[in-house]
This record gives C-alpha cells, structure tokens and sequence, in this order.
C-alpha cells in the first residue's frame, strides 16, 4: 500500500458519483492528495445515514486495513468489537453433521462496521476540509457534464443505469443470475466473551461463525459496530434457490420479523448455536437493521465513456459485484480506492482511457480476479467441488491449515494459482509441511456438533 505525493501543485479537480463508504473514501483521498474534489450522491448527509439500510455486513481484514491506513483513514480496529477468527460447521445432505473446525487469524483481525456509520464521518471530514458534496441525481446525461469539467471521474454507483456505462466482462463473469437470496439483520442482546458460543472454541464470542448446510445455504454471524447502538452482533444468510431457507427469508418485511425468520431458522436447522440466538434482540432504534434482497456476482470492464466521448472509471460494486458469503466486496472496493488515489496522487499527465484502464488492470491482479474466485469456493461451486473438499477436511484435521483456509477471506492471492485436486492438495504440504493425503486419511465425519448450553445472565 502507498501514500500519496502529488505529482504536481497545480491544482486538478475529481468528481466522484456516489457516497457509500467506497465513493466517500475514494473522494477524501484524492482531497487530501491535492485535488479539487466534488462528491455527488441522490440523497443528503443526513439520509445516508439514517434512512437506509447498511449494505451488508462490510467485514475487513488486515490487508483492507492497511488501505485505510495508507490513506490516513481510522481502519475502526480500535473501536469495534474484533473478529480473531472463524468458526465453521458444514452440515451435509440430510443434515449429516459433518465438519467442525475452528480457524485463528494469524496477524490480522477483523472488523465489521456499520456502512453507515463509516461513510457519515467520511463524508463528515471531507466537507470540513473543504470538499464539495452536491446532492443531485446523476443520470448518464449530467454525467457527460460533470466528466467534461473534471480531470478524473469515478463512478461509485450504479443508480440510474449508470452501471450500463461499463459493460460486462464476459471473460471474468461466470454467473448469469444471483446465486443465493439474502437476508441480514443487527441485533443487540450478546457479548463476545469467551462464555459466548463457548461450544465453538475456547475463542467464544471473539469469533465469527459460519455455518454450511449443503441443501439450504449458508448463515454468518459475526460482531457488528452499528452506528447508533456500537457494539454489537449482525446476522447474514445466504438461501440456495428452491430451498426452504429461500421461502423464509422472502417472508421478511422488517427487522423484527427478519429477527424472527433468523431464530426460526436456527430452531429448525442450526440448533447447535440456538441459545444465543435466542437470546439477540432487535435495534428499536433503527427500522433499517435489516436488508433482503440478492446479488448477481458480475465483473465489469472498468472504463466506461460519456455521452460525449469522455472517459469515467467504474470504482466499487460498479466494477465488481461480489456475492457476499466471502466479505470481498467492502474489502475489494476500498483497496480498489485507495490504488485508485495513490496511482492519480503521482500521475503527472491526462486521465485518459489508457490510464484508468492500466489501473483497472492493475487492480484485477492484485486482488479482484483472487476474490472473485474465492468466492466461488465459498459458494460451494461445481467446478470447486473436489477442491473445497480436500480444503474442509483438512481444515478440520490441522489447525495450521484451518488458519490459512480463513484467512484467505483476508488474502485471498494464494487461490488464484489453484485450479485443481493436485494443486490443492500442494497448497495444503506447503502451509502444514504434511502430506496431503497423509492429513485427508485423519479426517472423519463429526457425527454431532456440540451443543450450547448458554444461557443469558439475569440483570437486575
């Protein structure tokens, strides 16, 4: 990661379409590298932060940590409540309780925090040191203006078909529709003691945990700092289509009944980890604690152009839309940010097509094109199957390994390189120094998860 010296003291001017907490980072950071920086979103300060919901869960690790940094920006590690690692459990068909394990991030923690509230002190700053946010609906058509007037432009939404300016990447795009339906809520009522889902690990309640049930989806739960309440705990589920799971969560209309749907769920499903689920409550405060809805994971081409003939940059979910069961978007679209602000920072030339399109280049080596296929992997796809297989077991066998299967959620390069049985079966020599198959003979089934026995303390 890079900081910033600008390449030259005249002043270059930025607009920047979009204030989630990827198109805010990128604008305060080309503000404070010496541009002249006009930030554009269809909703005022005070309605992006209180009257939407987050967009999802925006889990981070080290490395997206070290891309705050280098822009200078709080990283909230010293705020929200940490990750220290994952808990995984993957029930098979039936239901078959099979595989347990318990992975420690090695270097590095995790932090979730409210979009919300990261985008609202953002945006706070960058107005204070002198930046431009004007609230207006940016179609294609006002954005050829905007282009014409500014050095560099970002597009950091998709509202408005404002996507359309980028066409898909057929090449890198493998899905055709979404591959999971979504439900998420925030919920207060836990803390992360070590008494908190002790069942999983001596970690407790400083741990995520991730469930995998082969015939109906996947269901994360992890510390959450929201932005009213701080502290506290979000759910996020993923339903294959045509499951049970998928009928349920069509059902929510608000965080009370999302709340609901969620300890339904676990009653019938994941009963391992019910009592603390029972025991979360919803935030009263806020009527947008919870989302629904799906995402098709689709990769742009990053340069798009105006009207006029003058080229944009697609920054973000723009770009690259991640399904979310692995945490990369948060993550890609601020590292996507900060590249973005250290290679113009330096740039002493036009921003023309050929420059955003050997960042964008840039950008998918480093980490999209990885992400994109660890995803896949956490998605139980097809084609990795055999490879996920050999990856579980052996995670529920070695510990060693079980640290590096999570933390590819927090670097996920080590993947892109594997392609097959052989090569995973390598990977896993290389982080344990045993033989693959020699680990993959220890594996047996679970049979049956260990139960919760939590039960809340009486206050009062």
């Amino acid at each position: 990661m890079t900081s910033q010296t600008p390449a030259s003291r005249s002043t270059r001017s930025a607009a920047v379409i979009g204030a989630g907490q990827t198109g805010v980072t990128a604008a305060l950071g080309l503000l404070d590298a010496g541009f002249t920086v006009t930030l554009y979103s269809d909703r005022d300060q005070r309605a992006l932060r209180d009257e939407v919901p987050a967009t999802g869960t925006a889990l981070e690790f080290g490395e997206t940590q070290q891309a705050e940094a280098a822009l200078g920006l709080d990283s909230y590690t010293g705020r929200a409540p940490r990750h220290t690692g994952l808990s995984v459990r993957i029930a098979g068909p039936e239901n078959a309780e099979l595989i347990a394990f318990d992975g420690t991030f090695d270097g590095y923690v995790g932090v979730a925090v409210d979009t919300r509230l990261k985008a609202d002190e953002r945006l706070t700053a960058f107005r204070a040191r002198g930046g431009e946010f004007v609230v207006d609906n940016v179609t294609p058509q006002s954005l050829d203006a905007i282009a014409a007037a500014n050095d560099l432009t970002l597009v950091a939404t998709g509202r408005g078909g404002l996507s359309d300016l980028f066409p898909i990447d057929t090449t890198r795009t493998v899905y055709d529709k979404p591959q999971r339906s979504l439900l998420t809520v925030t919920v207060t009522g836990l803390g992360y003691d070590s008494g908190v889902f002790a069942h999983r690990g001596p970690a407790g309640g400083a741990h995520s945990l991730f469930s995998i049930l082969a015939e109906q989806g996947e269901a994360w739960w992890g510390p959450y700092l929201h932005k009213d309440v701080g502290p506290s705990w979000a759910f996020l589920g993923w339903a294959r289509p045509g499951s049970d799971w998928e009928t349920r969560f069509a059902a929510a209309d608000s965080a009370e009944s999302a709340l609901r749907i969620v300890k339904d769920l676990y009653r019938d499903y994941i009963d391992w980890d019910l009592p603390e689920v029972q025991a979360t409550q919803v935030i009263t405060e806020d009527p947008h604690s919870w989302l629904k809805g799906a995402v098709r994971p689709v990769v742009r081409q990053g340069v798009g152009r105006t009207e006029g003939g003058h080229p944009v940059a697609a920054l973000g979910d723009t770009a690259v839309a991640y399904d979310p069961v692995a945490g990369q978007g948060a993550q890609s679209g601020l590292i996507q940010a900060q590249r973005l602000v250290a290679a113009a920072a330096v740039h002493d030339g036009p921003f023309d097509e050929q420059w955003i399109g050997e960042q964008y280049a840039a950008f998918l080596a480093a980490r999209s094109d990885a992400a994109a296929k660890v995803t896949r992997l956490f998605l139980s796809d097809p084609e990795f199957a055999d490879i996920g297989g050999e990856f579980f077991a052996t995670a529920a066998v070695d510990p060693r390994f079980a640290s590096a299967l999570v933390g590819l959620l927090h670097r996920p390069q080590p993947f892109l390189a594997i392609d097959t049985p052989e090569d995973a079966a390598a990977y896993i020599t290389q982080v344990t120094g045993v033989d693959a198959g020699e680990l993959l003979a220890k594996f047996a089934p679970a049979g049956r998860f260990a139960r919760s026995t939590f039960a809340p303390v009486a206050v009062g």
